[in-house]
């Protein structure tokens, strides 16, 4: 295995496409109060987003995306986070759908992706869902929650089992029973408002419904982790890497983007913060800066750490390798880490502050919430971490959402 160090121009991604997401950082920040108040990113947000294809990071540049690589994705989703936590989910959530596209017919992924530029495809579980096959295609019938950014998505992945008319299940080639994700145009779908959360309030991941309508077997795809090389048309290193992982190292950016606005605004209301019969600022407190100085640190190495890890898989997958287990297993410890390690950092931050963080005014209230949302998603569970010792040692574990 490769262990060389990444060069300091691995780490730092695409410099031209991180800028993109700079260049909206101002507008994302003064946005954060409406997109927390109305639960939507608002209209002209959105245009700065698509303006800069923040949606098409990850999306094949066959349908006319930038296909740029997982550490790039890392730095814009960060970026973003640092100024709303909600914009950024969105667009990591969107990040990792349009690798979908990889495994479309190239019509197909044009229809929904290349034609539109302002294209965004969503998607989130269903656990009471079927899609029954027919002439041509599939009849599907379901409710699917947690579509994150679906309000303003133009397509929904609506991931099925499969049925045979007899009401059986359909067996793939392996004899298991068959899943597809059926894409359908978010018009064709009823909406059911239920994202009234504590945090990440504008990701509107709401519940959409789909009554025995029909989808075209040229719009039903398998997701990448289920078979990987199966249908992928796109040869490209990106879509070797796998739609999970830069779930995994996206959601990773969300979290740390959190955590580094936490600790900024930290700074700032340490300076003049005095607790009640105190008399001088609470940044003259041996306490708090030993305990700021170990969140900074603790953040800083977690995001080091998953960085590396990303950097060295990717230099390896470019050269022509494919992802293996334990490729997965060590960006799943990494970005797993890394979610725990900036809540632990927004969690200082915010007792720190005292009552002055309890205030919807103050930045440190929202950070609060969103990190503890993020904690709560798939992508954030603790218990992965005891999937990769359990892996590490050679023991039986569970590796589905590896």
């Amino acid at each position: 295995m490769d262990t060389l160090i990444p060069t300091a121009a691995e780490l730092a991604g695409d410099p031209a496409v991180v800028a993109r997401a700079r260049s909206v950082k101002a507008a994302v920040e003064a946005a954060s109060n409406t997109i927390e108040e109305t639960r939507r990113l608002p209209p002209d947000l959105l245009d700065r987003l698509h303006e800069q294809k923040l949606f098409r990071l990850l999306l094949p540049r066959s349908s006319n995306g930038i296909e740029t690589d997982p550490i790039t994705f890392f730095h814009v989703i960060e970026t973003i986070a640092s100024a709303d936590a909600s914009t950024a989910w969105c667009l990591g959530q969107a990040g990792g759908c349009a690798m979908s596209a990889a495994y479309l017919a190239l019509p197909v992924a044009q229809e929904i992706f290349g034609d539109d530029p302002r294209a965004v495809l969503a998607w989130g579980p269903g656990p009471k869902v079927k899609a029954v096959a027919c002439e041509g295609g599939y009849r599907v019938t379901g409710v699917w929650a947690f579509a994150s950014g679906g309000r303003h998505a133009t397509w929904l992945g609506a991931h099925c089992p499969i049925f045979l008319p007899d009401g059986s299940r359909q067996l793939d080639e392996r004899g298991q029973p068959a899943e597809r994700t059926l894409l359908v145009r978010a018009s064709d779908v009823q909406w059911t408002d239920i994202w009234d959360t504590v945090g990440l309030r504008g990701t509107a991941s709401d519940q959409f419904a789909l009554t025995d309508h029909f989808v075209p077997h040229s719009h039903a795809m398998l997701r990448d982790y289920a078979q990987p090389d199966k249908e992928r048309r796109e040869s490209g290193p990106l879509y070797r890497m796998s739609a999970m992982t830069c779930y995994e190292t996206g959601f990773a950016g969300v979290a740390l983007g959190i955590a580094r606005g936490a600790l900024d605004s930290f700074v700032e209301t340490a300076k003049t913060k005095v607790v009640r019969g105190g008399k001088s600022p609470i940044r003259d407190s041996a306490v708090v800066q030993t305990n700021l100085a170990q969140a900074e640190i603790g953040v800083r190495s977690a995001r080091a750490y998953l960085l590396q890890s990303v950097s060295e898989i990717w230099r390896r997958v470019c050269a022509g390798a494919e992802l293996g287990m334990p490729d997965r297993i060590l960006i799943r410890g990494a970005s797993t880490n890394a979610i725990h390690k900036a809540r632990e950092a927004v969690d200082f931050a915010y007792n720190a502050a005292g009552a002055t963080a309890i205030f919807g005014s103050h930045p440190l209230e929202r950070r609060f919430r969103d990190i503890h949302t993020v904690t709560q998603q798939l992508q954030g569970r603790l218990s992965h971490l005891e999937t990769v010792g359990a892996w590490m040692m050679g023991a039986d574990t569970d590796l589905t959402w590896v």
